[in-house]
């Protein structure tokens, strides 16, 4: 999925708890629909559905207490990204705890969730910093820099702040190489 959004339209599985043939909707058909036979559709509807106590959701394999754990302990071990538990996690882990009691352990869930992206927003900073304070050693800025298994919202979350660095950097350069023909004038 692409756009604004675009966790919205995720699949997530739901048990229902009603009858309804399969639904045609524009982004592909979902259903049919039987009392306890899961079923996978996107997560708008399953949000829906889940609101007007027509289903329960189930806990996407990825919010497990016990792989969040492991995925935390590799984020701590790791310098580099680690691949993320899906594309929209915070998200997704977001907006299915706020809308459905039914993730066991939830407050844990919630918790391992806010402490991997602390984790990697704290790995994204120091990325920023080394690239900023970094140079490719004829004392240019770095021309680019990748870095890999980071999530379009984490990017998002960076972009103030990177920029501004990078502006601030910009002016600190401009300003210095000012300061040296000064200087050379001067001699």
């Amino acid at each position: 999925s692409s756009g604004i959004n675009a966790e919205y339209g995720e699949p997530v599985s739901i048990l229902p708890n009603f009858t309804e043939d399969k639904l045609y909707l524009i982004s592909g058909d979902v259903g049919p629909f039987q009392p306890q036979v899961p079923v996978d559709v996107p997560l708008w509807l399953a949000i829906n559905l889940r609101q007007r106590q027509k289903c329960r959701i189930i806990t996407p394999e990825w919010l497990d207490v016990d792989k969040l754990k492991d995925k935390k302990a590799e984020e701590i071990e790791s310098n580099l990204f680690t691949k993320p538990l899906h594309p929209h996690y915070m998200e997704i882990s977001n907006i299915i705890l706020g809308n459905s009691r039914d993730i066991q352990n939830a407050d844990e869930v919630r918790t391992l969730v806010k402490d991997i992206w602390d984790i990697r927003a704290a790995k994204l900073r120091k990325s920023v910093n080394k690239m900023i304070n970094h140079d490719a050693g004829d004392g240019q800025l770095l021309a680019h820099v990748e870095i890999s298994n980071i999530t379009v919202l984490e990017i998002n979350t960076m972009r103030k702040f990177f920029t501004a660095s990078l502006d601030h950097l910009h002016n600190l350069r401009n300003h210095a190489e000012i300061c040296l023909r000064d200087l050379d004038k001067q001699s």
